[in-house]
């Protein structure tokens, strides 16, 4: 480690080595750190990651924060976010260093950058979670996000606040897919019809105890209830041919523009954006979903049927987010 002496009485600076990469990593560091350990083995040690991990509940959003606070004088050098919404505001804020990806030519357009600054791997799907001993007859089940409007669900159905994580990206992408008035509208119905909790692992949890009969969350959120055996059945929404599909949310990679270490962050990017990471993710239990048609581990939480995926356009879903969000604070759906 070098230090800058001749600033560090004034401002502290301690400079890093250039072997050095520093990563803010939203996805759960018992998930991401032993991939971190295992890039740096790869490099015998020659590079050593530096991690950020926020354990609040708006992880994303207080790692996003940071990274703009620092814009003048980066910190981060590669942004690991376990969604992409927040990672795209970044790229419009022109925070992301533009670069090469190695990945399939058919990778799917919607899972990485139109400019080349992320590259999304190793995704989660919304799905909608089923009591079963609740709802016992499978012809019963729901099988819409839109659904959380409907009446006859009114205080057995559960959604996290549409403001943070995949939720809020899930919203702004049927958005642009609906209209902007069609989705407010929908988000009051549900605000009116459905229990609002904080997050997706409360989504879950809520309709593993029975406490609701069914809501939307993610796979990984999903399939730890399943793993427990608790009664519950996993849907992936919005398979008919009128329907939008089912929504894949995808882990990002970003190099930030002036990054302190450039050269590491790009080793460590493409070492993470490959297929051997995203066989690691759907193995642990978080049961992710590889992207890689070289990846060789099928994600248990995947239906024996295939799944239709929503075609979308994250960089789209994410203009006007301010705007945005202080409408759903409007609504009530912010805290």
């Amino acid at each position: 480690m070098v230090l800058c002496s001749a600033l560090l009485g004034a401002s502290g600076c301690v400079q890093r080595a250039e072997s050095d990469v520093v990563v803010y990593s939203a996805l759960d560091e018992e998930f991401a750190a032993p991939i971190l350990d295992a890039f740096e083995r790869s490099t015998d040690h020659e590079t050593t990651v530096i991690r950020k991990f926020d354990v609040e509940s708006t992880k994303t959003v207080g790692l996003v924060s940071r990274i703009i606070a620092e814009k003048d004088a980066p910190v981060c050098d590669l942004f690991w976010n376990n969604e992409i919404m927040h990672t795209v505001r970044l790229q419009k804020l022109g925070l992301l260093e533009k670069r090469s990806w190695n990945v399939d030519s058919q990778w799917p357009s919607d899972m990485i950058a139109s400019d080349g600054t992320w590259c999304g791997f190793a995704a989660r799907a919304r799905v909608l979670l089923v009591n079963t001993d609740q709802i016992k007859d499978p012809s019963e089940y729901p099988d819409s996000v839109a659904d959380l409007a409907d009446p006859k669900w009114k205080g057995r159905c559960a959604m996290a606040r549409p403001l943070f994580g995949t939720t809020a990206t899930h919203f702004a992408v049927l958005r642009e897919i609906q209209g902007r008035e069609a989705t407010l509208e929908q988000l009051t119905q549900i605000r009116d019809n459905a229990v609002i909790v904080s997050g997706n692992k409360q989504v879950a949890q809520a309709v593993s105890a029975g406490t609701v009969a069914w809501g939307l969350t993610d796979t990984d959120d999903a399939v730890i209830e399943r793993d427990l055996g608790r009664s519950v059945a996993i849907v992936y929404p919005d398979q008919a041919s009128d329907q939008p599909g089912t929504l894949r949310i995808p882990n990002t990679i970003a190099v930030l523009k002036n990054a302190p270490h450039a050269v590491a962050a790009g080793m460590l990017a493409d070492y993470l954006v490959r297929p051997e990471t995203e066989d690691r993710l759907a193995m642990g239990d978080s049961s992710q979903l590889p992207l890689f048609r070289d990846s060789k581990f099928p994600p248990r939480v995947l239906p024996e049927t295939p799944v239709r995926w929503m075609q979308a356009n994250f960089e789209t879903a994410a203009d006007d987010w301010e705007s945005w969000a202080s409408e759903l604070n409007e609504l009530g759906l912010g805290k």
